[in-house]
């Protein structure tokens, strides 16, 4: 394969990727479901020799590769949100019920289902197969654009008295099933972190009861809190300085200037890292505090347009890589004991771990952060595997030596597609269904 071949090849994927959303929109066809099948299509061609897909020659690459896509994601989510979260009123603190049920019983529900699956099932060692939960349990904000909310809402196109239907439009794209899949993805891409440090920890070996309250002070509680104070303060600095500077120099968001966004998200995950947060709470909490710096202006869109695109782009290389991948040798390693993991996890332990946490004590559907049966299963079902399961298992690669390396990203790499070929077929009729008697229930009230 040429250097000619392979630009032709990647310009036709690129406008592939272009058209894709449009095309695909209201139909039981995603665009990575597509792009993933171009990707193996390509992956049969003659590359070029000595040319590998195997990540385990190229741990840091895949690692630094998946994690960048993960924080323009992040970036993206945290703007596109538009219900507040102010810690000092509790009834914010109900909106978001429940996304507290998914992070704090559903996150560690399906660690642990994963876990005994690879321990009884696969017959891994308690550390790997914690790991294995870890790096499975985190749903992924990149591919599940079918499920989340759409463009942030501003005044300049969402203004009273205006189309109605469009109005009602909007209204059904911010319901509770799309926010709570959306906050959900961009917060425990970060919360999965401590169980991957608890593996890696166990993993090294020496981990005695000592360490457990390092694990649980410093992992847990010290790098959390670290990385969403320093997001935070970075989201008010920024938003004060984009929205209400003194200066019309400095007032970005008169300026139009949308490359606000990817600033704040490097400045936020770098300052992060160096004082040992997490960098992806960091990033998810300085979207979101700068999303509340101007929730109305019409700048908040062009912020997300722009990270919108750099996300494309750069899923658009991760799933024609892992494509390629595929047809490659990635799966060589998968054997019926990664398909019983993969499969019992997308269909059995996330939807039975994500209702037993919305059903417990449930909050009545007709109040904030209620959601009914019909909603409830659907938030369930729809926790999407993807390029943050590669990212945390080649950064664990890349840190520590882990055993039955082969089969962890065959499997792994099973899993996030039959996690994109499953949800994928499904997303556009279920919550086509959901919307339309959303609709008839609120034209009848």
């Amino acid at each position: 394969m040429t250097g000619a071949t392979i630009y032709l090849l990647l310009g036709l994927s690129l406008l592939l990727a272009t058209v894709l959303p449009h095309v695909t929109r209201g139909i039981a066809v995603s665009p990575p479901m597509v792009l993933v099948a171009v990707g193996m299509a390509i992956g049969l061609l003659p590359l070029p020799d000595g040319t590998s897909l195997d990540p385990m020659d190229h741990r840091v690459l895949v690692t630094h590769v998946t994690e960048f896509t993960v924080l323009i994601s992040l970036m993206g989510v945290g703007l596109a949100l538009d219900r507040p979260l102010d810690l000092r009123k509790w009834a914010c603190w109900r909106a978001w019920s429940p996304v507290w049920r998914l992070l704090l019983v559903t996150m560690p529900l399906t660690i642990l289902g994963v876990a005994l699956l690879g321990w009884w099932v696969a017959g891994l060692a308690p550390a790997v197969a914690l790991l294995l939960g870890a790096v499975l349990a985190p749903t992924d904000p990149v591919l599940a654009s079918d499920v989340q909310v759409g463009e942030p809402l501003t005044e300049d196109v969402d203004e009273p008295g205006g189309d109605g239907d469009g109005d009602e439009d909007r209204q059904l794209e911010d319901d509770d099933i799309r926010f709570s899949l959306t906050a959900e993805a961009g917060l425990n891409d970060g919360l999965a972190f401590p169980f991957v440090h608890l593996a890696l920890l166990l993993l090294a070996g020496g981990f005695t009861l000592v360490d457990v309250g390092t694990w649980v002070g410093w992992y847990v509680l010290g790098k959390i809190v670290l990385g969403v104070a320093v997001g935070l303060a970075a989201g008010w600095l920024l938003g004060r300085q984009a929205f209400h500077a003194r200066s019309d120099k400095l007032r970005l968001a008169d300026a139009g200037e949308p490359l606000l966004a990817l600033a704040a998200l490097l400045a936020s995950y770098g300052a992060a890292e160096l004082v040992g947060g997490y960098g992806f709470l960091a990033v998810f909490a300085c979207a979101m505090r700068l999303r509340s710096a101007g929730p109305g202006h019409s700048y908040q869109r062009a912020m997300h347009a722009v990270v919108e695109r750099l996300e494309r782009l750069m899923t658009l290389m991760v799933l024609l890589v892992l494509g390629m991948a595929m047809t490659r040798g990635l799966l060589e390693h998968l054997d019926w004991r990664g398909i019983v993991v993969a499969l019992a996890l997308v269909l059995v332990v996330r939807p039975l771990a994500g209702y037993v946490a919305l059903s417990t004590l449930a909050r009545d559907q007709d109040r904030d952060g209620g959601l009914d049966r019909g909603e409830r299963m659907a938030v369930a079902f729809f926790g999407v595997r993807g390029v943050g399961s590669l990212f945390y298992l080649a950064y664990a690669a890349s840190h520590e030596h882990v055993p039955d390396e082969p089969w962890l990203w065959s499997t792994v790499a099973f899993t996030v597609i039959a996690s994109v070929l499953l949800h994928g077929v499904t997303a556009t009729p279920a919550m086509a269904r959901l919307d339309a008697r959303r609709g008839r229930i609120s034209s009848q009230g």
